[in-house]
């Protein structure tokens, strides 16, 4: 195959995926399946998450580019079995964005989509998404399970409060995580308290939610600060001779409040 002149054309992509693929090839490329592929377009996804979180636009660009990468792929596999095709993908795509934005593509797109809100579209884009189904299954049906719980918990929180499921106002659930910590604590067997602390993380998902905060995002923003910080705690201690299993707890909380001490800001 000869390498196509312009590699920032999309076209270019699907025709090296599908040499890739071919009988000239890549032996490992020619063997994935879209199950082996599971974990690969899992991971690209996570990494475009730390991309967007870093906010560093050149890594974010390179992410992006993986995780096209395996979206092309999936549909190069597809498109060998007989299924669909990258061009099903796209006209798939381009049709339901027209049809769930009748404010900008509809009849009324001129007037209507000036008095519309951010609130209203979306409670709009549910009402659209309910008839696609024909009536067939419910709002949440469509959240993907195999989110992490934290992501899913705050997706279905987000689809049942855009048709008013919701609390009325902050206080009230307050009230409920206080409710829910005290069952909490309360609670007799393992059983029961795993199944109240699952109660008390959904409702500080759904605080969380109604405070705009990303819980996903802000617990791998928490995760990496503990990293960064316990990685420079470890250098501490073995810059001044130190081996942590044997510092005392008080110990190595003094490195740990050192090294909070000295980060910027």
């Amino acid at each position: 195959m000869t390498i196509p002149p312009d590699l920032s054309r999309f076209d270019s992509l699907v025709d090296i995926i599908a040499h890739l693929r071919g009988p000239q090839g890549c032996p490992w490329d020619r063997q994935q399946t879209h199950r082996s592929l599971r974990e690969h377009l899992l991971e690209e996804a996570y990494e475009v998450l730390e991309a967007l979180d870093e906010e560093i636009p050149k890594k974010l660009c390179a992410e992006l580019g993986d995780l096209l990468m395996q979206i092309v792929m999936n549909a190069r596999l597809a498109e060998e079995n007989g299924n669909f095709t990258m061009n099903d993908v796209t006209a798939g795509i381009n049709r339901k964005l027209i049809s769930r934005h009748p404010h900008v593509f509809g009849e009324a797109a001129v007037s209507g989509a000036e008095a519309l809100t951010a609130e209203s579209v979306l409670i709009r884009w549910e009402e659209l998404k309910k008839k696609e189904r024909y009536g067939q299954g419910g709002m949440l049906d469509s959240v993907p399970r195999a989110l992490p719980a934290l992501a899913y918990s705050q997706s279905v929180q987000e689809r049942v409060a855009r048709v008013g499921f919701d609390w009325p106002d902050d206080a009230g659930i307050l009230e409920k995580l206080a409710e829910e910590l005290a069952e909490f604590k309360t609670a007799a067997t393992p059983a029961e308290r795993a199944a109240e602390f699952g109660d008390l993380i959904f409702t500080l998902a759904n605080y969380a939610r109604r405070q705009n905060i990303d819980l996903e995002a802000a617990l791998r923003e928490a995760n990496a600060k503990f990293y960064r910080r316990f990685s420079r705690l470890e250098e501490l201690a073995r810059t001044r001779g130190h081996e942590l299993g044997r510092l005392t707890l008080d110990e190595m909380n003094q490195l740990w409040d050192e090294v909070k001490t000295g980060e910027p800001g």
